[in-house]
């Protein structure tokens, strides 16, 4: 692994930029194969990506979030489907960072480079047996589990009558589920996102993590991992780990179509397209949009650090405004490439063409839950007209 102690946030970036040529000549066979391919698994390891919010107790680096949503953002241009894996399994060893501190060590110590896959969507049954937990059922959309040896699943652990529902996360071995093989979509191909199936296996009390600390801020792992950075909402960082992908893929179409529209005649009148109107408002009006999406995130992430750093909770407002935020970056990013795509011509319809690949690419990640805007649209209005929030996972 590249020595990264001490590395400024542009040394990360930099790093990331480094790989984009690379993963765009991956990006066809990644597709192919219908996963990341491993030697993109590789790269990422050296450059000590999936360590960056890693604890430094177990090899990680502590990076401030912004850091490792711009390297995802950067690596977005060159591989979509990569970036989108690295988003959410890096910010999987952030995650186990809260809980037990003995689930730490059943992952990572005989290998701190082991990998998580993830499926939230409380999908499956829960029940209570005598030391934990029985988990059976079947969850989808589980991004890279080909190249994880453990998963977190999200599930309901039963309550007593009349008692708030208790959501939480429960970490499964390999050898206690299957993957189901059966990831064939039209976007975000590479990212292997299959069904993980599970019969029966028994799950620990200390490897599950409950929302609700996630929520408070007040984690079991805090008390081994102490950096402010595993005091920030569990919600606020999960949402952003798929919605960057979004923002980068969007920078990546405006290059694309920026160097394409630059070199293009137009073959109905032989005009120059870069001197098209038109054509020159969508670049500038693109290059605004991204830049105002990566400011807020910048924004909020620095806000929410803050808060952390004073090891108080953000105000509600601002949650449920932050994951708003984060919902409508993915959907303005998948508007600017539809405008993009729009304003490139017949040719964009040829199989191959990048520009028509980030397009299926953006839609496909615009389809994820957490990406959606309407209902944290609905509840964040809500919330400034005074009425009550309906979203906890902020």
């Amino acid at each position: 692994m590249t020595h990264s102690a001490g590395a400024s946030h542009q040394d990360w970036v930099e790093r990331a930029r480094a790989l984009v040529p690379t993963l765009q000549e991956r990006w066809p066979r990644a597709d192919e194969l219908r996963r990341v391919p491993e030697e993109t698994i590789a790269d990422f390891r050296e450059a000590g990506f999936f360590r960056m919010l890693q604890p430094k107790h177990w090899g990680g680096f502590e990076v401030d979030p912004k850091t490792f949503f711009d390297v995802q953002m950067t690596i977005a241009k060159g591989c979509p489907s990569s970036a989108w894996v690295l988003g959410v399994i890096g910010v999987h060893a952030w995650q186990l960072a809260l809980f037990e501190e003995a689930a730490q060590n059943d992952v990572w110590s005989e290998d701190s480079s082991t990998l998580i896959s993830s499926s939230y969507a409380p999908t499956g049954k829960i029940e209570k047996v005598e030391g934990g937990y029985k988990v059976s059922g079947r969850w989808s959309f589980s991004s890279g589990c080909d190249h994880a040896r453990w998963v977190f699943l999200g599930g309901f652990a039963p309550v007593p009558d009349g008692s708030p529902p208790d959501m939480r996360t429960f970490l499964l071995p390999r050898s206690d589920y299957r993957i189901d093989d059966n990831w064939h979509v039209v976007g975000l191909k590479a990212t292997g996102s299959k069904d993980i199936a599970v019969e029966g296996a028994f799950v620990p009390e200390h490897r599950t993590h409950k929302l609700i600390d996630g929520f408070r801020c007040k984690s079991p792992g805090n008390r081994l991992n102490t950096s402010s950075l595993y005091r920030l909402p569990f919600g606020q960082i999960f949402v952003r780990s798929v919605s960057s992908t979004a923002i980068g893929i969007a920078e990546g179409a405006l290059e694309t179509f920026i160097t394409a529209a630059a070199q293009r005649i137009a073959a109905g009148d032989q005009a120059k397209v870069a001197a098209d109107p038109g054509v020159q408002q969508v670049s500038a009006e693109a290059a605004a949009v991204i830049d105002e999406l990566k400011l807020v995130l910048y924004r909020n992430m620095d806000e929410l650090s803050d808060f952390a750093a004073r090891a108080e909770e953000p105000p509600l407002q601002r949650r449920v405004r932050f994951r708003f935020d984060s919902s409508n970056a993915a959907d303005r990013a998948c508007q600017l490439v539809s405008r993009l795509f729009n304003a490139s011509g017949g040719r964009v319809l040829f199989l191959g063409n990048p520009l028509l690949r980030y397009w299926l690419d953006v839609n496909a990640s615009r389809a994820h839950y957490a990406n959606n805007p309407d209902k944290p649209a609905r509840n964040f209005g809500g919330v400034q007209l005074k009425m009550k929030n309906v979203d906890f996972f902020i």
